[in-house]
C-alpha cells in the first residue's frame, strides 16, 4: 500500500578516525535495499580488491574521456591518481528504489549535497580532537607527523559540518550506531518520499 518513490542518496562524511568506515559497513549488513557508491579510479587495485566492488579500476586515458562526457558528480586527484562518482552509478539505483550510501570526503560532498538537492548528509564527529589522536595512535598505521597533518585536516572538515542535515557524536559506539542507523530508517519514512496505492487510495 505504501511505496517508494525512489531511492535516497546518503553522504557520509568524517575525519579520518571517526569511525565512518565503521559504521557504513554495519548499516549496509543490516539493511536491505541499499547499496554502497562504487567510485572509479585510475590508480592501481591493491590485493585482494575487486573491479566493481571496492572501485571501478580504470586507464587515466579512460577517466577523462568520462570527465568530458560528464559521467561524474565530484572527481577529483589525490596523490598523483583520480577518483570520481558515477551518476550512472547513482541515478539508476535511485530510479530503481534503492538507496545509495556515500563514504566521502568533505570536499566531495559538498559537491554532492549541491548536485542533488533531495540528497542526505550525515557528519560524524568524534568526542574531541584529542580523543580522535588518540584513536589514530591506537590504530597504529601512520606516523606521527601524518596523524598531526589528519588532525588539521580535521579541524577544516569539521568547519563545513554546517552543510550536512544531521550530526552524529561517536562518543560510545552503539549509542552512536544507534543514532547513524535511525536516520536512514526516519529518511525512509519521511511523506514526502512516498506515496499510497491500491485499496482506493490514490497517489500522492
Amino acid at each position: 500500500m505504501i511505496k517508494r518513490k525512489k531511492g535516497i542518496i546518503f553522504v557520509v562524511s568524517a575525519p579520518s578516525g571517526a569511525g565512518k568506515t565503521t559504521f557504513c559497513r554495519r548499516v549496509l549488513s543490516e539493511l536491505e535495499g541499499i547499496v554502497f557508491s562504487v567510485s572509479y579510479t585510475t590508480r592501481p587495485p591493491r590485493e585482494n580488491e575487486v573491479h566493481g566492488r571496492d572501485y571501478f579500476f580504470v586507464s587515466r586515458e579512460e577517466f577523462l574521456r568520462m570527465v568530458e562526457e560528464g559521467k561524474f558528480v565530484e572527481y577529483a586527484e589525490v596523490y598523483g591518481n583520480l577518483y570520481g562518482t558515477s551518476k550512472e552509478f547513482i541515478e539508476g539505483y535511485v530510479e530503481q528504489g534503492v538507496d545509495v550510501l556515500l563514504d566521502i570526503d568533505v570536499q566531495g560532498a559538498e559537491k554532492i549535497l549541491s548536485y542533488y538537492s533531495d540528497a542526505v548528509g550525515i557528519f560524524i564527529f568524534p568526542p574531541s580532537l584529542e580523543v580522535l589522536r588518540q584513536r589514530l595512535l591506537k590504530r597504529g598505521t601512520d606516523a606521527p607527523e601524518v596523524i598531526e597533518k589528519r588532525l588539521k585536516v580535521a579541524e577544516k572538515e569539521i568547519e563545513k559540518a554546517d552543510m550536512y542535515q544531521y550530526w552524529v557524536l561517536n562518543d560510545e559506539f552503539e549509542e552512536a550506531y544507534t543514532v547513524f542507523k535511525s536516520i536512514f530508517l526516519a529518511e525512509r519514512s519521511r511523506s514526502e518520499r512516498l506515496f499510497l496505492e491500491g485499496r482506493g487510495l490514490s497517489h500522492r
